[in-house]
């Protein structure tokens, strides 16, 4: 039958799930036990003195009309109750005070208070001493910790004076694993609402099953995810830098892509080739499932590897906090490598030797570091644990470590360290901050729009052994990283996409 279509099926079915799950709610509202709770509500608010400001005038005899500081005073009814399905203990109360809850009374301030309870409630009057913090002060009612069982309740009324009837009055307090809220019930003198609360309820599921069946109807999107998805197996290595970005397309890849099994296990960029290089040996023939990502482009003499540019990176050297430093020169950062600088108060820093924090040789942030930026390469490492000289005729403290993370770690727990890392990470990480170089920020929308000529910035290659067959995993994936849905990925992580119209002109100018 023709009504017996995939479209009918889904609604008929979404429309019997917001029945029942209309009479669910139903039965969980009156049924299942709900967190603790206490509610408040204000069963009278009314003047008993003049109240000529609001051009209301009373008859008043006696006390009302003799006794000073009356002309302007109001009662107030204020009810208290566990409406929750769990009683309430005193160490239910979680407010650092002896008292329990707060009242406030804005505009008035407090004369008298009176508690009542119901008579088969005796054992509440006994929490209302001064001893356990019942008191008021000026506008503010301190309310003890009163255990309350479920349904329990008591009242206070309360004599105000200073201002008119109306004024807010709120209550507050902790609750462990509850909660203190206002609650109405209909009075004689309110007007019922037209709908009960069940009933908005129902009224609002069963709307937004019409709506979403609508949308079924209107919106639904025949079309195939935007690439050509491809099964198989694939194991992306190489930068720790750009891992954040492999790691989270790929998941995304997996998501649109049935079938799909994608591994990113970096080890730096300069690891991550040697990998695809002994792989693509290996192999009898084709290309293997290998992508080695790169923080810049690739060593000479490896012409079977074919190159993607993916993206502009932007890197920072980062300093512990207690270095105040925000800037330094090109020169100076060349002579703090050199170890020529020991202490940072030789640049007008705080009186903290100098800890140079470094990757091993197969980071290609670290190589980025040397080529763009100290034009050489670093000076001998000098230490394990980044803290003691294990070579004393070493001019600083230098030591080496095997991801980003580890140094950022390093650096932010370490008094005077300096390191370097990808932008994005370095920007997150807390207790260190990163310096500009030259007067110019690690900025990647300033470097996208051309205002800036900051250094420490590269090209992230991705690498393939040889050209992959169109209809393999490694080209599927190479093209959602580059021009599908990976360019968000990469905008989102702080990098700049190669094929985004600034980043195809950076991409193209760069070597």
């Amino acid at each position: 039958m023709d009504w017996l279509n995939a479209e009918n099926v889904v609604a008929i079915g979404t429309a019997v799930v917001g029945i029942v799950a209309s009479g669910v709610m139903v039965w969980y509202e009156r049924r299942v036990p709900r967190r603790k709770r206490i509610g408040y509500r204000v069963q009278m608010d009314n003047p008993i003195g003049d109240d000529a400001r609001s051009g209301r005038a009373n008859r008043r005899l006696g006390l009302f009309d003799e006794a000073p500081g009356m002309i302007d005073a109001t009662l107030v009814l204020l009810r208290i109750e566990n409406d929750g399905s769990q009683g309430i203990a005193r160490d239910d109360y979680t407010g650092p005070e002896r008292h329990g809850l707060t009242a406030v009374f804005t505009g008035r301030t407090i004369r008298g208070v009176s508690v009542t309870q119901p008579t088969d409630t005796d054992h509440l009057m006994d929490h209302f001493t001064a001893d356990r913090g019942f008191g008021y002060d000026g506008n503010t009612l301190r309310i003890p910790r009163v255990p309350l069982n479920r349904g329990d309740h008591f009242k206070l009324l309360v004599l105000l004076s200073g201002g008119d009837v109306g004024h807010g009055i709120r209550l507050y307090g902790g609750l462990r694993d509850g909660e203190v809220h206002p609650n109405r019930s209909a009075t004689p003198d309110d007007t019922p609402p037209l709908f009960s609360r069940a009933a908005r309820l129902i009224s609002i599921l069963l709307t937004l099953c019409v709506v979403t069946l609508a949308t079924i109807v209107v919106v639904r999107d025949d079309t195939p995810p935007p690439i050509g998805c491809e099964r198989g197996t694939l194991t992306v290595t190489g930068s720790t830098a750009f891992a954040p970005v492999a790691r989270e397309v790929a998941r995304a890849y997996q998501e649109d892509c049935e079938g799909a099994h994608i591994t990113v296990d970096a080890h730096g960029s300069t690891a991550g080739i040697r990998e695809l290089t002994a792989a693509g040996a290996a192999a009898e023939k084709g290309s293997p499932p290998v992508v080695a990502l790169s923080d810049g482009p690739k060593p000479t003499g490896l012409a079977e590897l074919r190159e993607n540019r993916v993206a502009v990176s932007v890197f920072a050297l980062v300093v512990q906090d207690d270095v105040r430093l925000r800037n330094l020169t090109t020169a100076d950062v060349r002579r703090l490598y050199r170890g020529e600088i020991t202490n940072w108060r030789q640049l007008d820093g705080p009186d903290l030797p100098v800890i140079l924090v470094s990757r091993d040789a197969n980071s290609g942030t670290r190589q980025v570091f040397q080529r763009r930026v100290l034009g050489r390469g670093e000076i001998a490492n000098s230490s394990v644990d980044c803290v003691h000289k294990d070579d004393p005729t070493a001019p600083v403290v230098r030591c080496e470590l095997d991801s980003t993370q580890q140094v950022l770690s390093t650096v932010a727990t370490t008094p005077g360290a300096i390191g370097y890392s990808e932008l994005n990470l370095a920007d997150r990480a807390k207790g260190l901050h990163p310096l500009d170089l030259d007067g110019d920020p690690p900025s990647v929308d300033a470097i996208e729009h051309g205002t800036s000529d900051y250094p420490y910035r590269e090209i992230e290659y991705a690498y393939t052994y040889g050209r992959p067959p169109a209809d393999s995993l490694a080209s599927s994936f190479l093209t959602y990283l580059t021009r599908g849905n990976g360019q968000d990925v990469i905008r989102t992580h702080g990098h700049l996409p190669c094929w985004s119209p600034e980043g195809l002109r950076l991409c193209a100018g760069s070597s």
